[in-house]
């Protein structure tokens, strides 16, 4: 009885399209916020840090922007962990040739260089799409991740070929190199993740993202009311490539520490992400938090139930993971294709009629 609209009178359109009409969750998004800002970096340390909570909030940063492309746009993309790699190598750069500039910019700056690439490699979606669009963007994972490779400026002609992040403070607080605490770095990415998330959310409840929309149900049909196919796609492919080009960057610069662009960006990367989005839902912004939430804290569950307390071997614990993932992946696209997003609007709607059956 207590999730219900009574007493929630909307008296003009700006209540009536808000992204919370309903006063319980807006307390729940209040608490939630309340919780990741207020409590957690009192309790959190080098282990939930590293495990759970960073990777959590940087991959929850490249789904929202790969499922801005897929999602909401459309356009098939398998090529999110190169463009992660420019975001990394881009802040990388930015970080050993302009030391007195502040990381929060370098990483903005990385990002808008991230959304230049993504344009680039995204002219193709003007001619092609489906399939065809998904081998040109696997091709710009295997040419970015090659470049990085082969060009020795990008890594600044280093003998191991790796990147290493420099110190860098924010307010005289370190949130790059070995002498980052774990709440410099759960806080930094927490800010970050809550200026991309509010971004992507009024873009795609906006005009741009009933442009993706419309490009995604029936491209044909869209152009016929007005709306620009190149500059809807070119525009998704920015927005999105923008998202991830800040992931990739807080990947290597504050997780990371140290990058090798094979190993830290390859293929599986980008396949990681688009499990996300899908598992997930593709087309929500929550659904992004719920795939990079299961994705991130599946792997440590069953390392600690598997090897920790079965005592299983490791890499058994890691294959019937894969299992676990590729059988979930089928399921959802056969069963639910909207994912853990539709099944959490379910629950809500059943929870608001209950206990009537309808």
């Amino acid at each position: 009885m207590f999730y219900r609209e009574a007493g929630d009178f909307k008296t003009s359109y700006r209540e009536d399209s808000q992204t919370f009409p309903i006063k319980f969750d807006r307390l729940r998004y209040y608490a939630v916020l309340a919780v990741a800002f207020g409590v957690i970096p009192l309790f959190i340390n080098d282990y939930w840090a590293n495990a759970v909570f960073v990777p959590f909030l940087i991959y929850s940063i490249a789904a929202i922007g790969l499922n801005i492309l897929v999602g909401f746009a459309g356009q098939v993309s398998l090529g999110t962990g190169g463009f992660m790699a420019v975001g990394a190598y881009a802040v990388y750069k930015l970080m050993t040739a302009f030391p007195e500039v502040s990381i929060f910019f370098h990483v903005l700056i990385a990002g808008g260089i991230t959304a230049a690439v993504g344009v680039l490699f995204g002219l193709p979606s003007l001619r092609i799409k489906g399939f065809y669009l998904a081998v040109a963007t696997l091709a710009a994972q295997f040419f970015l991740v090659w470049l990085f490779n082969k060009v020795p400026w990008f890594y600044n002609y280093s003998a191991s070929g790796q990147i290493n992040a420099p110190d860098r403070t924010i307010f005289g607080v370190f949130v790059t190199g070995a002498q980052t605490s774990a709440t410099a770095k759960y806080m930094f990415c927490l800010v970050m993740l809550t200026i991309v998330a509010v971004i992507a959310r009024n873009l795609t409840r906006g005009t741009v993202g009933r442009k993706w929309m419309a490009i995604r149900d029936m491209d044909i049909a869209a152009e016929i009311i007005g709306v620009n196919p190149l500059s809807t796609k070119i525009t998704a492919f920015a927005v999105s490539s923008f998202f991830i080009g800040i992931a990739g960057a807080l990947f290597f610069a504050v997780y990371l520490g140290a990058a090798e662009v094979g190993e830290a960006f390859g293929i599986q990367k980008s396949f990681l992400i688009l499990f996300m989005v899908i598992i997930g839902g593709l087309g929500s912004i929550f659904g992004s938090f719920a795939g990079a939430a299961f994705l991130v804290l599946l792997p440590v569950l069953l390392k600690n139930v598997l090897v920790g307390t079965l005592g299983w071997p490791t890499d058994l614990a890691a294959h019937i993971e894969l299992m676990i993932v590729g059988g979930l992946i089928v399921i959802f696209l056969i069963a639910e294709p909207h994912g853990l997003a539709q099944l959490w609007r379910v629950a809500k709607e059943k929870l608001r009629l209950w206990p009537f059956p309808h």
